[in-house]
């Protein structure tokens, strides 16, 4: 067994809560003073510790305490979305057969617990896939498109092509998070999705989409609107994520003063979501 950990401003926490979401093997406490906290992720091999220090920094070391008997349980229940998706962790094959017996009316997406990224669990994630699922619905057999902005491990994209999208695209800054998307991809067969490594900041879109998905922080929300809002057909939906339930008013008041409002606003502990469209 080895651990790895970090030390990181408190005000840090909430990135460091959504990027370990889902890892049962993951802890955040907060140092005295209040100031800092320690980011620490238990992994049964070494190699998948050093794999998040290559991404974060931070340091590895070999876990001898006899208090550690064996790794807990990544896997979880399936989540349910809306009475059309299925969400699964497994990694064991046999496991996923059944679930896809037992949901045979719905689709099943496997997502596996990866050490860096969540699992689509998240309330900044699962509230986008029930926007996405309900905007599905409401298109029947109409064709539309679709692009995740700040992909992550490529859930949404995955669940939009799916439930019907044409011409799904999928972005994110980081590249280990392109890697995590394609290979869940590949994973569920959904190479028809294309992902690539892009910041927001740097998108220029060469067509405006039907439903544009952007789960990312607030303070990258609110200075990404006029491209988002560009990224959007005039009829369009736009959902977002990622923001703590005290920064709506700041984040909604930048998406008006861009020309997009939202109609429906989802909270779910402290974090916010919103579906809506051009004003």
């Amino acid at each position: 067994m080895y651990v790895w950990s970090k030390l990181s401003s408190i005000k840090w926490n909430d990135a460091w809560e959504e990027r370990f979401y889902g890892n049962t093997n993951a802890m955040i406490e907060e140092i005295k003073g209040g100031k800092n906290i320690r980011i620490t992720v238990y992994c049964e091999t070494e190699s998948a510790a050093l794999e998040i220090k290559e991404q974060f920094g931070g340091s590895v070391r070999e876990f001898k305490s006899g208090k550690w008997e064996e790794p807990q349980d990544l896997t979880k229940k399936p989540l349910l979305i809306r009475d059309q998706l299925v969400l699964s962790q497994t990694v064991e094959q046999a496991e996923l057969e059944a679930l896809k017996e037992q949901y045979a009316d719905r689709i099943v997406l496997n997502v596996p617990a990866e050490m860096a990224f969540g699992t689509g669990d998240h309330p900044t994630t699962s509230n986008c896939l029930r926007f996405l699922a309900d905007y599905a619905k409401e298109r029947k057999q109409q064709p539309w498109t679709m692009v995740d902005a700040g992909t992550g491990t490529g859930v949404i994209a995955m669940a939009a092509s799916k439930l019907g999208a044409h011409g799904v695209e999928a972005f994110d800054f980081d590249p280990k998070a392109v890697e995590v998307t394609q290979k869940n991809l590949d994973l569920n067969e959904a190479s028809e999705v294309k992902a690539y490594e892009l910041d927001v900041f740097d998108w220029s879109p060469s067509e405006p989409f039907d439903f544009v998905a952007a789960n990312l922080f607030s303070t990258i929300l609110q200075k990404a609107f006029p491209i988002l809002k560009s990224a959007l057909k005039p009829d369009g939906t736009i959902v977002i994520s990622g923001i703590l339930h005290t920064q709506w008013e700041e984040t909604n008041a930048a998406a008006q003063q861009a020309g997009l409002t939202f109609s429906l606003v989802k909270k779910k502990g402290k974090w916010v979501t919103a579906r809506g469209t051009h004003q």
